[in-house]
């Protein structure tokens, strides 16, 4: 059977291997193993990879691209509980033995393909208890910390720190100085209005650490920018380096 474009197989190139930082932190035979259990697959804007309370099929492990969780109210309003990248996976309810997504996940900014392992073949090597399952393990703690550093930091800082926390961990991810983002994609996922937010990027523009065109937003500033974030974005970032390492390339893993 011949592969479709967005689904190849997974090589062991270290190139693919630094696309996402859990998998590429793996010893080499553990890597090469895994690996054989692993496809590409290229992600796109908006694209849904779980649905809350829909069965668990699948793992992503991300590149260089952001992945939001969200919760949906009764009402439909939607807010972001947390964002994914090159640094984990999509699906840590899995770790947890949940037979069900919690949340739903879709892909906020697609950059690099992400790597797809079956919910099977990853219940498999969670249960050799070796590097693997030490990697996902360590990953879900700093998970949690972020959880819980983002509860703190929505209910005592204000929008503007938290804007500018969301751009810092965006800009970490991608790589990249610019990136595609809307006054109103953003007042969702910070869960504030967009007039809100509208204030804020004017603010931050006329700061000189951001300029925002036409749906994109650009980080002119980023020492500027990191002034002005709460001290969450540091707490995070520190928790995901004790527990994951620190990254040997630049700005490659941040949580949320």
């Amino acid at each position: 059977m011949q592969l479709s474009k967005a689904v190849q197989p997974l090589t062991t190139t270290g190139q693919q291997r630094s696309m996402n930082r859990l998998l590429a932190s793996l010893p080499a035979d553990d890597f090469q193993r895994v690996s054989s259990e692993l496809t590409w697959r290229a992600l796109k804007v908006r694209q849904v990879l779980h649905k809350h309370g829909d069965p668990l099929a699948e793992v992503y492990f991300p590149g260089r691209s952001v992945c939001s969780v969200t919760n949906v109210m009764e009402d439909g309003s939607v807010v972001e509980v947390a964002t994914v990248g090159p640094e984990g996976l999509v699906g840590v309810s899995a770790v947890f033995g949940a037979p069900v997504a919690t949340g739903e996940a879709f892909v906020q900014i697609p950059g690099e393909p992400a790597a797809v392992m079956s919910i099977e073949a990853f219940r498999r090597e969670m249960e050799r208890r070796g590097a693997f399952y030490d990697r996902v393990t360590k990953y879900s703690q700093a998970f949690v910390n972020m959880l819980m550093q983002s509860v703190a930091c929505n209910g005592l800082h204000s929008a503007e720190q938290r804007c500018c926390r969301w751009l810092l961990t965006t800009h970490d991810r991608i790589g990249e100085d610019e990136f595609p983002l809307t006054h109103e994609f953003l007042a969702i996922m910070l869960g504030v209005r967009r007039p809100t937010v509208t204030l804020v990027m004017a603010q931050l523009a006329r700061d000189g650490v951001v300029s925002h065109v036409r749906g994109h937003v650009r980080i002119t500033d980023r020492k500027g920018l990191e002034a002005a974030s709460c001290e969450c974005y540091r707490n995070v970032r520190a928790a995901f380096d004790r527990l994951l390492g620190t990254p040997e390339h630049h700005d490659v893993a941040v949580g949320q």
